[in-house]
């Protein structure tokens, strides 16, 4: 018998939004999979016209080692003829970037477009919006799943405007309008830090996404809506096998740069939880909340969908995890000997890392570059060695400080109630839409799943 996940599937006219992004793919996979009488999907595609969209749906979706399961079971034929029937590109000009105005034209004013198409759609029975869990900021303690009231913000003392928002980034962009392409850049991302601040939120990305959220409940009239914040992704735990990754995420930035060896000291608390979820249990909770409000309608849910309530790991636990992994095997440097890892120091405050850095690493890099100017031929490839892994560490430091040094626990009572909704109906209990983060054993998951995956997937060795 089918489970109530995958009769839902059945005969639905779905539109993703997000591809060829690492999540949706786990979804269009992971539907194709299990309910292949899905009525349509529409996958809206950064492309200029139809033939590009299918063109990037072709290489940037269904030719990656994520489909091989569904390869080896159809075919490559019977495949490309489920394919032909079932999806349909629909070409879109949009970015993806740090920069505030294109923040604000996708996470805040995108997800309001999408909203208002939902809302004309003379069948629509829900509106599944994928956000992060982090737009709860820089919080400590026990964060909620409660959605936002439009204008509140993070600093407490202010009021978040977001039309004035969207005419601060216009006014912004006029003014450097005259500025190469490189400066308006950089410009527009220090500004939407700047105003992520000013609200209380670490940096534009969530700021924006915060901003979405706010739309989306207000505008929502009778759409049945739900909200998926998910923590940290990581790669596939178990479908549609385990290990899948597609480019570094946040931890695994520096798990890479530790185990080639250019990490020798960091900035983070060890025993901040780190709050990581494996992509197909993020699929599984969409699919299953999807299920539940199909609908429903007037509904707004909220799911945080995370580790750090239910099954708890420490930065310092993945710490040596990861030592004991890179002791054991190695990767292989560029001239074919095995890159030697030493454990490395964790620094818990800025102060003390600013310190360190300094002590231990800048001030004989001064010395070495003294020597290199009045020696050039001695000391060169030290100097510039240890520049590299200087500038690395603190670039890594700077991206990821709001979540190394996170003191919040993501509440998940929501979904747990989901979780326990699906294992009251014992058909769903076949696996194919696990989602709970105590099945995780987080040591054999890092060790035999996880890290590999990057060093096949992502590495390619």
């Amino acid at each position: 018998m089918e489970s109530n996940c995958v009769q839902f599937l059945g005969n639905k006219t779905i539109l993703i939004t997000g591809a060829p992004g690492f999540l949706a793919k786990v979804l269009v996979e992971k539907i194709l999979r299990l309910q292949p009488n899905v009525k349509k999907m529409y996958l809206l595609l950064r492309a200029r016209d139809n033939k590009s969209a299918m063109q990037r749906l072709r290489s940037e979706v269904l030719e990656m080692d994520l489909f091989k399961v569904l390869r080896n079971d159809l075919g490559e034929e019977k495949l490309n003829a489920l394919v032909r029937e079932k999806i349909e590109p629909v070409p879109a000009t949009t970015n993806f970037d740090e920069r505030y105005d294109i923040g604000l034209g996708i996470n805040t004013f995108g997800a309001l477009n999408v909203l208002n198409f939902a809302k004309k759609c003379v069948k629509g029975q829900l509106l599944l919006h994928v956000s992060t869990a982090y737009v709860s900021g820089e919080k400590s303690g026990l964060l909620p799943e409660t959605p936002f009231k439009m204008g509140e913000t993070l600093s407490g003392n202010r009021k978040l405007d977001i039309n004035i928002e969207l005419e601060l980034m216009k006014q912004k962009l006029k003014e450097i309008q005259d500025c190469s392409e490189q400066e308006i850049s950089q410009t527009m991302k220090d500004f939407g830090m700047t105003r992520a601040k000013l609200h209380g939120w670490p940096n534009t990305y969530v700021f924006t996404k915060a901003m979405g959220e706010m739309l989306m409940g207000k505008y929502r009239e009778n759409l049945p809506l739900v909200i998926i914040r998910p923590t940290m992704i990581t790669s596939t735990m178990a479908e549609p096998f385990p290990g899948w990754i597609e480019g570094l995420k946040t931890l695994d930035s520096v798990i890479v740069a530790y185990g080639k060896g250019r990490l020798k000291c960091f900035l983070a608390d060890p025993n901040t939880v780190f709050d990581l979820i494996p992509a197909d249990m993020v699929v599984n909770a969409m699919i299953a909340a999807a299920t539940a409000h199909s609908g429903n309608t007037g509904t707004q849910a909220i799911y945080q969908v995370g580790s750090s309530c239910q099954n708890p790991v420490t930065f310092g636990e993945l710490h040596d995890i990861a030592a004991r992994y890179f002791a054991k095997s190695p990767l292989v440097g560029r001239n074919g000997s095995p890159i030697l890892v030493t454990k490395g120091t964790i620094l818990p405050t800025m102060g003390q890392f600013s310190l360190y850095m300094t002590l231990v690493f800048k001030l004989p890099l001064q010395i070495l570059r003294l020597i290199n100017i009045i020696y050039p031929w001695s000391q060169g490839d030290k100097y510039s060695d240890l520049s590299r892994k200087i500038n690395l560490a603190m670039r890594l430091v700077a991206l990821y400080q709001p979540y190394l040094l996170f003191k919040g626990i993501f509440d998940d009572l929501n979904t747990e109630r989901l979780r326990m909704k699906r294992n009251e109906n014992i058909k769903e209990l076949d696996g194919s839409f696990e989602f709970d983060p105590k099945s995780i054993d987080w040591d054999d998951y890092i060790t035999n799943t996880h890290i590999p995956g990057l060093i096949t997937y992502v590495l390619k060795q």
